[in-house]
């Protein structure tokens, strides 16, 4: 893991909060000289600490409603298969356009995390697209009621 001293973290935590400052205003807020800055930025660049510049949506084209699906596939009769559906519902799932994210846990489980307009509307999204997947075992459904950190996650997940 790469140390980062205190100007490099300061750096970082405002461009989370607002990309679109300048170096002007960055070295402004931290009192430093923009040449520090420029420099710093470009290293961070440089050593893979920053990789890109990118958008939230906001909340009018975020889902309303969000649950995170643990599901288990039913091992094959043939282990060597197991990884082939794994592989395939993962490529099924991040295809679909409610699901936000997709991770392979353990070895016979997948998590989701899904989100859609109304709390019917994910419900049906479920239903139809995700329990009709071929070599499920079992889908637990985790309703999200709040996030405590983390928010901002599915602004950034969402598509349109």
């Amino acid at each position: 893991m790469l140390k980062l001293d205190d100007l490099d973290r300061e750096i970082i935590k405002l461009l989370k909060e607002d990309a679109r400052l300048t170096i002007s205003e960055i070295s402004s807020k931290l009192g430093k000289p923009e040449s520090t800055i420029h420099f710093r930025i470009k290293k961070l660049q440089e050593r893979g600490v920053i990789e890109k510049y990118t958008i939230i949506l906001g909340d009018e084209v975020k889902p309303k409603y969000t649950a995170f699906l643990v599901l288990r596939v039913e091992k094959p009769v043939i282990e060597d298969f197991l990884e082939r559906y794994l592989e395939y519902i993962t490529k099924t799932l991040s295809m679909l356009p409610n699901v936000l994210a997709v991770v392979k846990s353990k070895e016979d489980y997948i998590v989701a995390l899904v989100g859609e307009e109304t709390q019917e509307k994910l419900e049906s999204f479920i239903e139809d697209n995700i329990k009709t997947i071929p070599t499920l075992k079992e889908v637990l459904i985790l309703p999200v009621r709040e996030f405590k950190k983390g928010k901002d996650l599915i602004g950034f997940l969402a598509e349109i």
